[in-house]
């Protein structure tokens, strides 16, 4: 059996991610969240990099740029924050990207992208000032363009708008150079284009630029982060789906680069949650038949965003499978067991576990024994994999240590992103 398990599982030890496709469909996924302005940070990227290259940057500036623009809202918390606090955003969107090498030098312009040129001092990183002043504007610009109004009639006031922050908000040299740009109609119209993504694709500074395991890994943390802390239910879920299965593939007795796919898998599998208002997930009682479709979606959402990016496909089905059933009785896509590998029965069995040990909005957390039966019965009915209930139940002690210290790093992160601590800054 463990033959039939093991024959879907297609994974190259070289494998490589392209960074752009990455960042561009996670960026999306952050976007997700405010329906009033899609596509907000993949525009906000265009404008920067059509900006940057104009005032020929050189090209790592110009990377860095591109980057943080596709991520400098990844610190935004609407459920915290009443009026947004753009200095405790870039705070917490700088606390987010510390985990990921190559994200640390963007992450300085995603703290500091809101900062108004008045506030710089003469002893500032030039390079960090103009870099945060193109974003500064780029976010403007786009914050101020209507969804409902044709692009080419918005210009004119788009420039009357940019042009009262020329005291002291906005560096001269930047206005200027967008003033120039913004004569071509094909900006606007690229700007607006249902096909921005792919525009952005093949324009990015960093189109060549592929990630190995590692570096998608501490990627994956980072999105892990952002999902969970949405909801204080839920602070701790990713980081227990993805410990858990990283236990279980190895108890399995998968290859280490199977069990690290695994975890990276787990870390994406609720990134369609971004879609589910919180208000939903944070209910107080059973949900209604309406709101319980709302919920359905998140998976779908996943599968989308990660299908977009190259070289996921293994990831793709192992973090998108969580809610199916062997029987064919789960959802969104409805696949049977032959359509389900061990990752992804590895993950719903993990997702289920670390959700009955959690308290949600309408219970408390429930106890092993009550869990183990559960999902005895599940197993029993054809709904999920016995072998792994076994297991998981076998191991239940080692298994629920390992879980208890990964989720105990994550609860300090959290402390860092709640109370903005900027300690974590220096930590270089």
């Amino acid at each position: 059996m463990k033959d039939l398990y093991r024959r879907r599982i297609t994974l190259k030890e070289g494998f490589k991610v392209n960074l752009t496709s990455l960042l561009l469909s996670l960026s999306e996924s952050v976007d997700m969240v405010n329906q009033n302005s899609p596509q907000h940070q993949l525009r906000t990227a265009f404008i920067a990099l059509k900006l940057a290259r104009h005032l020929n940057l050189d090209e790592v500036t110009i990377e860095n740029i591109f980057m943080a623009s596709l991520l400098h809202d990844i610190g935004k918390n609407n459920n915290f924050e009443k009026k947004i606090n753009y200095e405790s955003q870039g705070i917490r969107g700088q606390i987010f990207v510390q985990g990921v090498p190559r994200l640390r030098e963007p992450g300085k312009i995603i703290r500091y992208y809101f900062l108004e040129w008045k506030d710089w001092k003469e002893s500032d990183d030039r390079s960090l000032v103009i870099s945060s002043q193109i974003v500064f504007l780029a976010n403007f610009v786009d914050m101020i363009i209507s969804r409902d109004r044709y692009i080419l009639h918005q210009v004119d006031d788009i420039l009357k708008e940019l042009m009262r922050l020329e005291d002291g908000v906005l560096n001269n040299k930047v206005l200027l150079g967008f003033k120039e740009i913004s004569t071509r109609e094909e900006f606007w119209f690229d700007l607006i284009s249902n096909g921005l993504y792919s525009i952005l694709l093949n324009d990015s500074p960093i189109k060549k630029n592929k990630i190995d395991l590692e570096e998608l890994s501490s990627i994956g943390e980072l999105f892990k982060s952002i999902i969970d802390f949405k909801s204080k239910y839920t602070i701790t879920h990713t980081t227990g789906v993805s410990a858990c299965s990283e236990m279980l593939g190895n108890l399995f007795g998968l290859t280490e680069i199977e069990v690290k796919i695994l975890g990276v898998a787990a870390n994406f599998h609720d990134l369609g949650k971004v879609v589910v208002p919180n208000k939903v997930l944070e209910k107080k009682g059973k949900l209604t038949k309406e709101e319980f479709e709302v919920v359905k979606s998140h998976p779908y959402y996943t599968y989308q965003v990660l299908n977009s990016i190259d070289g996921l496909k293994q990831i793709v089905h192992w973090a998108s499978y969580h809610h199916e059933r062997l029987d064919g009785s789960g959802y969104p896509f409805h696949c049977r067991a032959k359509d389900l590998d061990i990752g992804s029965r590895i993950i719903a069995v993990s997702d289920i576990f670390i959700s009955k040990m959690e308290k949600r909005s309408y219970r408390d957390e429930m106890d092993k024994d009550e869990i183990f039966e559960i999902m005895k019965k599940m197993g029993r009915n054809n709904l999920i994999d016995t072998k792994l209930v076994d297991l998981l139940f076998y191991n239940f002690d080692i298994i629920e240590n390992f879980i208890k210290i990964k989720q105990e790093k994550t609860l300090d992160c959290y402390k860092n992103y709640i109370n903005c601590k900027e300690k974590e800054m220096n930590k270089d």
